[in-house]
């Protein structure tokens, strides 16, 4: 989904700032607002669904040993915080469209997207706009900024004083609770940069709806810009933070981008190369479920990542 934002939101926006034209015209003003609620709703219950999921591998009793999650279940999880991102973002079509303004001093048109509900809709549902757009700024602030962060560090709490109290000396200083902790990090790490790329819109949502009257539509523009351009950061800096700390994923990508080359041929040592960085991998746990060890002295004479 960061993806999505950064190839179709993006374009979009600095076609906005440089011809002052809306690219796509009142399409996009009920796109761009999608995807980008979305986006927060996907990161927000991927952190939750993370947090849980490492809640489980701390409190199972032989969390070494737990089988390997199916892919239908792995991608059934996914559908659920895809699809039900989605579905919370469905008012922000209804509720953006797009507006012109003429410039009193040189006559120019510039289009621009505003909040506002058309009057055409239905009573019923013009009156769930309204009252969306009128929570929306606690619906943001809750759903959106508190909800991963405090179920991010709630999890992660329980976790430490689970693993404290009975798994102390079993997990410290082992492989497997090296790659815990290596896990655990990786979703701290991933929570920050959420937290620390939206904390700058909840602050501007909460200025703008108790100093929007005197405040003018350049100063408007300029907060929703700021607010853009951190999602558009985080979009961007979270694919690179799994990459370099989730070391499966990495190595998978970087095994991906050999293969594309034209470089990469079928020589024996690239097949080595490939035969053992496959091995690490496979004996590396992902970050959704901890891989069984079923001969671990040979296995870890190899080395691995975590």
């Amino acid at each position: 989904w960061d993806f999505l934002i950064l190839f179709f939101c993006l374009p979009v926006v600095i076609f906005n700032e440089i011809t002052k034209k809306r690219l796509l015209g009142d399409m996009s003003c009920r796109i761009v607002p999608f995807m980008e609620v979305s986006s927060l709703g996907v990161t927000t219950f991927s952190l939750c669904a993370l947090g849980i999921d490492r809640f489980h591998a701390a409190t199972s009793p032989q969390a070494s040993t737990r089988p390997i999650e199916q892919c239908q279940s792995i991608i059934a999880k996914l559908a659920v915080i895809w699809v039900g991102s989605m579905t919370l973002s469905v008012p922000e079509i209804l509720l953006w469209q797009l507006a012109q303004d003429t410039s009193p001093v040189s006559g120019v048109v510039t289009e621009y997207c505003t909040m506002k509900p058309s009057s055409n809709l239905p009573e019923s549902i013009y009156s769930l706009v309204l009252t969306y757009q009128n929570a929306r700024m606690w619906w943001y602030f809750g759903c959106y900024f508190c909800l991963p962060i405090l179920f991010t560090v709630s999890c992660q709490l329980v976790t430490r004083r689970i693993r404290g109290t009975e798994k102390k000396s079993e997990c410290r200083g082992s492989k497997h609770g090296q790659c815990e902790g290596h896990l655990n990090c990786t979703i701290i790490a991933l929570t920050i940069i959420y937290g620390l790329c939206t904390t700058p819109e909840n602050v501007c949502n909460i200025v703008v709806a108790y100093m929007s009257p005197d405040m003018s539509k350049q100063t408007l523009d300029l907060l929703n810009l700021i607010n853009q351009f951190f999602l558009f950061f985080k979009c961007s800096v979270t694919p690179v933070l799994l990459l370099c700390l989730c070391r499966p994923l990495g190595q998978a990508f970087m095994d991906c981008c050999c293969c594309c080359c034209e470089g990469c041929g079928p020589d024996t040592t690239s097949s080595e190369s490939s035969a053992d960085s496959k091995l690490k991998t496979e004996m590396s746990s992902s970050i959704f479920f901890d891989k069984p060890r079923e001969t671990p002295p040979p296995l870890l004479a190899l080395g691995t990542p975590c």
